[in-house]
């Protein structure tokens, strides 16, 4: 069974990991770390980040950690967090676009984008983007896109609708982020396909974990019956945030894993993390189109690998 022990020596890599400074992201930031590579922690809350960086170096003496202030529900911060990891890191090897919230009130970013939408995937995209040529350029590098189960129940994003207006629901507007992330990790495999580089991209989902995820889903909502059944369930049977982040760590660093492949527990909501099938095939492509339509459409971004590449 996959555990952190298989992860590989990560020495003189450089790993962005959006949400680093709690739950998923934490853990998924402390084990590269152990292993070596450079992680840069991009994430909202700074004091939440200063106790995730004391947390890890607790561990992990003489830790490679480096913070840039990340707000995915800011194209401005997001376009700031790029140009600042860029100036810095010509070469990137993971990207593990982790961050997120869920089942929250309908609220906007300060873009105007339905808040899950706009942070789990729309913020996602554009930094994604801005850094694909540290990516594309960069042998044996890695984008890691985290989904969840929910993706099952989510639509395809809405061309005329994107943002739920006059019909939201908050777990229909997470299903919707979640298949975008789901959607959008596929997407971008092909893309990187196309372009004829080594970059690849790969999907992970955490089964049922413990995490904060679930404290600030009951907080935003003012603790509602859903919310509060999930919490419940997640304290119950759930997950530790160390075992949920494997899913995302073996996608990051397995050197058997390949580009389009979904990791996940092997029990769908526990176990150690396995490659897991690929389904909803029969609309994979029409959403994928979409996805990418209203993306770059909403972000003013778009996502074309091949002018990033540098040819011989």
């Amino acid at each position: 069974m996959w555990s952190a022990a298989d992860i590989p020596d990560q020495t003189g890599r450089t790993a962005v990991v959006t949400g680093a400074n709690g739950g998923l992201g934490l853990e998924t930031a402390r084990e590269l770390a152990r292993r070596g590579a450079h992680v840069v922690m991009a994430a909202r809350n700074p004091r939440k980040t200063d106790d995730a960086l004391a947390s890890i170096r607790a561990g992990v003496p003489g830790a490679l950690l480096e913070v840039v202030p990340l707000d995915l529900s800011s194209q401005a911060s997001v376009r700031a967090a790029a140009e600042r990891i860029l100036a810095v890191h010509p070469t990137v090897e993971l990207l593990i676009i982790n961050a997120g919230v869920m089942g929250i009130p309908e609220q906007q970013t300060v873009d105007g984008f339905e808040m899950q939408f706009g942070v789990d995937h729309l913020g996602h995209w554009s930094l994604t983007a801005l850094l694909l040529p540290a990516l594309v350029n960069t042998a044996g590098a890695r984008v890691v896109t985290v989904t969840s189960t929910a993706h099952h129940i989510g639509r395809a994003v809405d061309l005329s609708n994107p943002h739920l207006a006059g019909r939201y629901r908050p777990w229909a507007a997470y299903g919707q982020a979640k298949l975008a992330n789901f959607h959008f990790g596929l997407g971008l495999q092909r893309e990187f396909e196309r372009a004829g580089v080594g970059t690849a991209s790969l999907i992970a989902h955490p089964g049922l974990s413990n995490t904060d995820l679930q404290a600030v889903s009951v907080e935003q909502t003012g603790g509602g019956a859903s919310q509060r059944f999930f919490q419940l369930l997640a304290q119950r049977t759930g997950m530790s945030p160390a075992t949920g982040a494997l899913s995302q760590l073996r996608a990051a660093t397995d050197p058997a894993a390949k580009g389009g492949e979904f990791y996940g527990p092997l029990f769908i909501s526990n176990g150690p993390p396995v490659r897991k099938p690929i389904l909803r095939r029969f609309d994979l492509s029409s959403g994928i189109a979409r996805l990418w339509e209203v993306s770059a459409r909403e972000t003013g971004i778009g996502l074309d690998v091949g002018p990033t590449v540098r040819r011989p």
